[in-house]
């Protein structure tokens, strides 16, 4: 397939610049393959798409303040994006300078941070903070939340809450999953008292999902690396509805892309480190039965993978649905539900 079969035309005004003013209010769209159906509806209805016994996988990774800003030390301008923190001082980071940092130079940050560039990587640079605090906590008390580059405004203070899930843990995320940024507790308590399973992964979102495909033939793309974890007792639950016949439903990509990696001879297995796994159509799914997922970017690998999942046209069909009827897009935006993986794509 070329890159061009996953071309929308996307208003720039339905780009959603701030969340929705309650994180239930959002709209949902409920694409249904098996009858080639589309339906309009609120997040608040989700409770009533899934069944006892289902069961929810979510990404419970937080994301970290990662931007920081400052000079280097010849005195021009630095913007840092933390991508991966390696240590307790250390961390891997995008520089956007007007030219770049050479190894031993230094770079002066806000409240008086200064690191120390160690090495370059690809397109990342290794930092050495000198503060005492670590990485995390230093994030914490000054860093900026990493908005995507599509959101048109400097964060703000409530982005603190609203770009992050409420069931947000493990710290190290650069970029929030987004199909989760639309549940409350309240909600997590409706679909807990209908006898539904919940399930947590762990994947690290980073820079790199919002990188572009540049090739024609998608199959010639590499992948960006992210870190993830399955659990021992992710896989128990997961395992059990699947010889019970019970749906899994994966909130976001994100829990996709675990579940997929995880997967071994249609059986889920414990596993932590690395994935660069792409899903796209002709891709047969091994561990996913239903998608929650927000409204991706045109010609993206995160639209390719719903693709994947409700076949092409179908959803293309389905994002012009969207467009017409002027639902919000990507990260603060809308969400949609796929009822049913497409039966070519099913084990």
């Amino acid at each position: 397939m070329q890159r061009q079969d996953f071309h929308f035309h996307l208003p720039p005004e339905l780009i959603a610049q701030q969340p929705a003013a309650e994180r239930t209010a959002s709209r949902l769209l409920i694409v249904d393959p098996a009858a080639d159906a589309l339906s309009d509806a609120r997040f608040s209805d989700f409770p009533d798409l899934i069944e006892p016994g289902d069961v929810l996988v979510m990404n419970d990774t937080r994301v970290i303040p990662a931007r920081l800003f400052g000079r280097k030390a010849t005195g021009g301008k630095v913007e840092v994006l933390i991508e991966r923190i390696t240590g307790d001082h250390t961390a891997l980071a995008h520089v956007r300078a007007s030219k770049s940092p050479p190894p031993g130079s230094r770079l002066m940050l806000e409240d008086g941070i200064e690191a120390e560039v160690t090495s370059r990587e690809s397109d990342l640079f290794a930092l050495r903070f000198d503060d005492k605090e670590n990485v995390v906590a230093l994030l914490d008390r000054v860093g900026h939340m990493p908005l995507p580059p599509y959101i048109e405004r400097a964060d703000e203070s409530d982005d603190r809450q609203r770009y992050q899930t409420v069931y947000a843990r493990r710290a190290g995320a650069v970029a929030a999953p987004t199909a989760g940024l639309h549940f409350d507790d309240a909600t997590l308590d409706a679909v807990r008292a209908k006898g539904v399973h919940l399930a947590w992964v762990t994947l690290h979102v980073g820079a790199g999902t919002f990188q572009p495909v540049r090739v024609d033939d998608i199959r010639e793309h590499h992948m960006h690396s992210e870190w993830l974890e399955v659990g021992v007792d992710t896989c128990a639950v997961v395992n059990a509805a699947r010889a019970a016949g019970r749906r899994v439903v994966a909130v976001g990509t994100t829990s996709v892309r675990c579940l997929e990696t995880a997967a071994r001879d249609g059986v889920l297995q414990p596993f932590s480190g690395e994935t660069d796994i792409f899903i796209y159509p002709g891709y047969r799914f091994h561990m996913v039965d239903a998608l929650l997922t927000n409204f991706h970017l045109p010609e993206s690998t995160l639209l390719m993978l719903v693709c994947a999942m409700g076949g092409r046209e179908r959803m293309l069909a389905a994002y012009e649905h969207a467009v017409a009827e002027r639902y919000r897009f990507f990260s603060y935006g809308d969400a949609m539900f796929i009822r049913n993986v497409a039966e070519e794509a099913r084990p």
